[in-house]
C-alpha cells in the first residue's frame, strides 16, 4: 500500500460508515488533484478495502441557437406567426423572402413547419390543424424556457423533446456529469489506524541505488509486470516523404538524374512551351492559380517570339499552329505550376543539344474541389528521356521498369490525347484484379522541342504520386496523407 492509500484510508477510518465524497476527501487530506484520489481509491479497490460508487446524471443545457431563441422564438415559431398574420391565399415561400427571412432559414424552417402538420399546395403553405400546431410549438418553446437559467438534468426533461432538439444543430447541448463515492468495506473498517503511518518506499531502482546499502531492508512499491503499458513509437520518416525518396531511388538505379524547379512560374514557361492554346480552359481561373504579386514575369523576348510564331501558323514544325493571335502579355502572367512537366521543358532549353534522362517530384496547383480523391495541392512524377534515339518503345519499356521496381509487373499503356505530346499514351497497372490509371506519356510534339532548340526527339510521362501512395498504403481517401493523426500515420506500412 503506497502512501497515498495510506493517507486516504486513514481519513476514511475517521468515520467508517460514510460514504465519501470527491470534495471531503480532497479537503480532509489536503489534496488538490482530484486524480490522487481516482488513483488511491482505485488501489484500495483492488485491495478490497473500498468499494466505488459511480452515478452518472444527464445535464441539458442551450446551445448558442438556443440562446438566441429564448429572445426571438424559434424558427418555426416565427415562420408561423409571419404566415397565419397574411391572407391564406399569400402564404407562399415568396412572401416569406419579402418579409425578410433569409434563404438559409426559410428552407430548414419550411421542413420543421412540415414535421407538424403544414403541407404545400399549389405553391401555398396550409396548416392541416392550426390550433394543433400552435400547441407544438407552444411545447417546443416551453421546454426551451424550461433551460434559460442554466443546466437541468435529463431526468426531469420529456425525452421526446431532447431527442428532437439534439437533432436540430446549436439549440441545447448534453452533457453527461459522473460522481463517485467512496464506502469501506468491511476488510477496510477492520485495519488498524496506527499501522497507516508515513513509510519510506522506493519506487525505481537504478544503478546508484544498488551500488550503496540504502535498498536493503528498505520497502519497496509493488509492480505489477502484467499491467498494460504503454508501447514506445520511435520517430520515422512520414509515409508520403518515404515514398518520396523510394521513388528517387528506383529512378537513380535505372541511371537518371534528378531535377528541381520553383513553384512560381510564367504562363509562357508552363503552358505556351507546351503547345497549350491560350484559349484552353485549364488557363482560366477556375483552374489555375494566378498570382497577384508579381503579377508579371519576364520572359526572353527570343522565347515569345518562337512560341507565337508556333501558335500562330507552326513556324517552321511541319504544324499549322492554332490559327489564333498570340497573347504576349498572357505568356507573361505569373501563376503557381500546374504540372512538373515546366521543370523538363526548361531543362531542354538550358541543355538542347546534350542527351539527358533526367526526373522531378515536386508539388503542383490546381483550382480542385477537396475530395477523397482530389486536392488543390498534390505531387507528380515527371520524366524524360531527350537523346538522338529516343522511341514510343523505350518509353514504354521504361516505365513498366519503374512500375515493376514499385512492385506492380503488369503494365499496360492505352492510346490518349494530350496537347503537347504525339503519339500520347495513358499508363495503367494491374491492381487487385481491375486496371487503374496512373498517368500520362508520350513522345513531345516538334511544336515543343524545336523552339527550344532541340531537333531530338523527347519521351515524357508524368505521373501523380497520390494516387499511387493510395494504392501502396491502401487508403480510400487522400487527405488521409495529411491529417495530423499520428496514431493513424503510425499504423501505415513503412516503404
Amino acid at each position: 500500500m503506497g502512501n497515498n492509500e495510506r493517507l486516504m484510508l486513514k481519513l476514511m477510518l475517521s468515520e467508517p460508515s460514510k460514504k465519501w465524497l470527491l470534495d471531503e476527501l480532497l479537503s480532509g487530506i489536503g489534496w488538490e488533484d482530484q486524480v490522487h484520489v481516482a488513483g488511491s481509491g482505485t488501489a484500495l479497490s483492488d485491495l478490497g478495502l473500498v468499494s466505488i460508487e459511480e452515478s452518472i446524471e444527464t445535464l441539458v443545457s442551450l446551445g448558442p441557437e438556443g440562446e438566441l431563441a429564448l429572445d426571438d422564438g424559434l424558427l418555426e415559431s416565427r415562420l408561423w406567426r409571419c404566415l397565419s398574420s397574411l391572407p391564406e391565399s399569400d402564404r407562399t415561400m415568396g412572401r416569406l423572402f419579402e418579409e425578410g427571412f433569409e434563404r438559409h432559414q426559410v428552407g430548414p424552417g419550411i421542413g420543421l413547419l412540415k414535421s407538424i402538420g403544414v403541407s404545400i399546395d399549389s405553391g401555398k403553405l396550409v396548416a392541416t390543424d392550426e390550433s394543433l400546431l400552435g400547441d407544438e410549438i407552444e411545447i417546443r418553446e416551453k421546454f426551451i424556457s424550461l433551460l434559460s437559467d442554466g443546466p437541468v438534468s435529463g431526468s426531469q426533461l420529456d425525452e421526446s423533446m431532447v431527442s428532437h432538439f439534439l437533432g436540430r444543430k446549436g439549440l441545447i447541448a448534453v452533457e453527461e456529469n459522473i460522481s463517485r463515492s467512496w464506502t469501506l468495506t468491511e476488510k477496510g473498517s477492520s485495519v488498524d489506524v496506527t499501522t497507516l503511518g508515513h513509510v519510506e518506499m522506493i519506487g525505481e531502482v537504478t544503478p546508484e541505488l544498488l551500488q550503496g546499502d540504502d535498498w536493503k531492508g528498505a520497502m519497496f512499491k509493488s509492480f505489477d509486470v502484467n499491467s498494460p503499458a504503454p508501447i514506445p513509437s520511435g520517430g520515422r520518416p512520414h509515409p508520403m516523404q518515404a515514398l518520396i525518396e523510394r521513388i528517387r531511388q528506383v529512378f537513380l538505379e535505372m541511371g537518371f538524374s534528378e531535377i528541381e524547379g520553383d513553384f512560381i512560374q510564367s504562363a509562357g514557361w508552363n503552358m505556351d512551351a507546351l503547345y497549350i492554346p491560350q484559349s484552353h480552359p485549364a488557363r482560366t481561373m477556375q483552374d489555375t492559380f494566378y498570382l497577384s504579386e508579381p503579377k508579371k514575369i519576364d520572359v526572353e523576348e527570343h522565347y515569345l517570339d518562337l512560341w507565337s510564331k508556333v501558335h500562330e501558323h507552326g513556324h517552321d514544325t511541319g504544324s499549322k499552329g492554332w490559327g489564333r493571335p498570340f497573347d504576349k502579355d498572357e505568356s507573361k502572367k505569373a501563376l503557381l505550376r500546374t504540372h512538373t512537366t515546366v521543370n523538363t521543358v526548361r531543362h531542354i532549353a538550358e541543355n538542347p543539344n546534350e542527351p539527358s534522362r533526367v526526373f522531378g517530384i515536386g508539388r503542383v496547383f490546381r483550382q480542385e474541389t477537396i475530395d477523397r480523391t482530389h486536392l488543390p495541392e498534390f505531387h507528380q512524377i515527371e520524366g524524360i528521356i531527350h537523346e538522338k534515339d529516343a522511341s514510343l518503345p523505350m518509353l514504354i519499356t521504361t516505365l513498366k521498369t519503374f512500375y515493376s521496381k514499385m512492385g506492380y509487373p503488369d503494365v499496360r499503356v492505352r492510346p490518349a490525347y494530350f496537347p503537347y505530346t504525339e503519339p500520347s499514351v495513358e499508363v495503367d497497372i494491374l491492381w487487385r484484379g481491375q486496371w487503374l490509371e496512373l498517368g500520362g506519356a508520350g513522345i513531345f510534339r516538334p511544336e515543343v522541342t524545336e523552339p527550344l532548340g532541340s531537333e531530338w526527339p523527347v519521351c515524357a510521362w508524368g505521373m501523380g504520386l497520390e494516387r499511387l501512395a493510395m494504392i501502396i498504403l491502401d487508403l480510400d481517401d487522400i487527405r488521409q496523407l495529411y491529417q495530423p493523426d499520428l496514431e493513424r500515420l503510425g499504423r501505415m506500412p513503412i516503404l
